[in-house]
Parts: C-alpha cells; sequence; structure tokens
C-alpha cells in the first residue's frame, strides 16, 4: 500500500511573528487514495534558522500501528526541506509515548521538557535551614544577572546552532520582551537567596500567568551561584518558589527545563513535578 500527502486546504496564514517569512498548511495522510489520517506542517526563520515543525500528525483508529505515521512523517520532512528548512522541532504532549518513540526513531533529539506540579492552597510554608533567607531583588543586582543572563540565553542559541551574532541579537529581544521594565515589569517577582548575608542564588518568577495555559505561574529562572551547589539552596529556592507563587493565588506552578540539566531534573522530580511535554529537534540534512 502507497502512503502519501495530498493538502487538505490551501496554505493558512503563519505566524503572525513572522510576516512574510512562516507558511503553515494541512494535509491528509492517504493510503491508496483513501484518507488514513491528518498532518499540519509549518515553518519559520527561528534565530536564523528556517525550521519545519510537525504541528500535529494523527492517524484513525483503523489505521494505526501500521506505521502510516512513520511515513507520513518522512513525507513531512520531505516537504518541509523542500521550504528550505534546515532544522526540524517538536512538541509532544508527555502523554503521547507513541509519538515520543516515532520522534526518537526518526533521530530526533530531546532539547528541553516543561515541567508542572500543583500547589495546595493551605499548604505549610518552607521552612528555610538557618543563616538561608529570601530577600527581593536589589537594583544593582538585577543589573549583574540581567546581564549574565543574556550571556547565557546567547550561548544557548548558539549551541541549538544560531550564529552567535543573530544569538545575541535575539538574546536581548528576548529578555526584552519579557521584561519591557526591567524588574518592574507587572506580573514578574525575582528574588535573592541569602547564606549568612552572603547572595547565593536568584529566582525569577512570573506570578501572573505563564507560556502554558495549564498553568498559573512560571519560574523562569532558578539559580545557584557554581562554588554554593551540591549544598541544598536549590531546593530551597523551589520550596521558596512554590510559596510566593502559591501567596499570589496560583495553583499550578510550570518550568522549563534543559534536558542535559541532570542535577536540576533529579532535584524536579523529587519535588513531584511531572513532565507534560518534551521538546525535540534535528538537523534537516
Amino acid at each position: 500500500m502507497t502512503t502519501t500527502l495530498r493538502p487538505a486546504g490551501p496554505e493558512e496564514p503563519g505566524d503572525v511573528a513572522s510576516p512574510g517569512t512562516s507558511r503553515s498548511r494541512r494535509y491528509d495522510i492517504c493510503v491508496n487514495g483513501r484518507r488514513a489520517g491528518g498532518l499540519h506542517v509549518t515553518a519559520a526563520d527561528e534565530h536564523g534558522l528556517r525550521t519545519g515543525r510537525i504541528a500535529a500528525i494523527e492517524v484513525d483508529e483503523p489505521d494505526r500501528h501500521r506505521g502510516r505515521a512513520t511515513v507520513a512523517a518522512l513525507a513531512a520532512e520531505e516537504l518541509l526541506r523542500g521550504w528550505g528548512c534546515v532544522r526540524l522541532a517538536l512538541a509532544v504532549p508527555a502523554a503521547a509515548q507513541p509519538a515520543l518513540r516515532l520522534a526518537a526513531a526518526l533521530g530526533y533529539t530531546e532539547l528541553a521538557r516543561h515541567l508542572l506540579t500543583e500547589l495546595h492552597p493551605h499548604g505549610p510554608p518552607a521552612v528555610p535551614p538557618d543563616g538561608v533567607r529570601l530577600r527581593p531583588m536589589t537594583d544593582d543586582h538585577f543589573r549583574e544577572w540581567s546581564a549574565r543572563d543574556l550571556t547565557q540565553l546567547a550561548a544557548a542559541l548558539t549551541a541549538d546552532g544560531a550564529a552567535p551574532e543573530r544569538a545575541a541579537l535575539d538574546a536581548e529581544r528576548a529578555q526584552r520582551a519579557l521584561l519591557p521594565d526591567g524588574p518592574d515589569t507587572p506580573g514578574m517577582s525575582f528574588h535573592q537567596l541569602l547564606h549568612e548575608d552572603s547572595a547565593v542564588g536568584v529566582l525569577w518568577l512570573r506570578l501572573d500567568g505563564a507560556p502554558r495555559p495549564d498553568a498559573d505561574a512560571w519560574v523562569y529562572a532558578v539559580e545557584v551561584d557554581a562554588e554554593q551547589r551540591g549544598r541544598g539552596h536549590g531546593r530551597t529556592l523551589m520550596r521558596a518558589a512554590e510559596d510566593v507563587c502559591r501567596e499570589a493565588g496560583a495553583r499550578v506552578l510550570g518550568l522549563n527545563v534543559h534536558s542535559g540539566n541532570t542535577p536540576a531534573r533529579k532535584l524536579y522530580a523529587s519535588l513531584g513535578y511531572r513532565p507534560v511535554e518534551h521538546h525535540l529537534a534535528k538537523p534537516l540534512l
């Protein structure tokens, strides 16, 4: 039997953030001309790299477990290559285990995960260790931290394939978009963790929403100074984050963790955070 893609309609408007450069189209997955499912692909310039995405893929129940999704995904790769893409990216729900297995079989590498945890409204506040306390971040420390954050974000974008100059520019744009008023940006909350009155860590929270609709608040950064790691400060910061978000009325707290950050992943798992979405990518050769 022959599995092919057939346009299900005309191209749709692309990403409004990338006018004139993004594309989006839906296709039917067909077996010998008979519809057996659907597929949605998009393409846009991301950090100077033409990136294609399989935004959705669904095979009808009678045609599952017959390799239809694999053939359709490979056909989508060829289609996106024709659109000029040099990189492919996926966001896969953690519950979609067949899709995760398919992505692994097709050579995708996990880059990051979104994690969530439920905050009990009447949970007892965390008690920090002796000599440890949380305080609002000072303006001077914010300036130091934001410069360091820019450098780290640019390095991460470069590691993902962006040219250094483009990575630096996009990192600055991303930080400005999230923090147009710096530390006074509404909804954002910045803190320092002190041990014996010396700063040992940083916490950046959003208290009035999140990048995901199923979270009320978001941890954008939890950082412990390199020489202070391994002393439980990361756990203290996360418990403090939960308290601050709970007091602000949040019931679900989320965060993003890079897949290669094994210590952080172990910490979040021990605190009860569960993966809800995996972010994967691969080069399109």
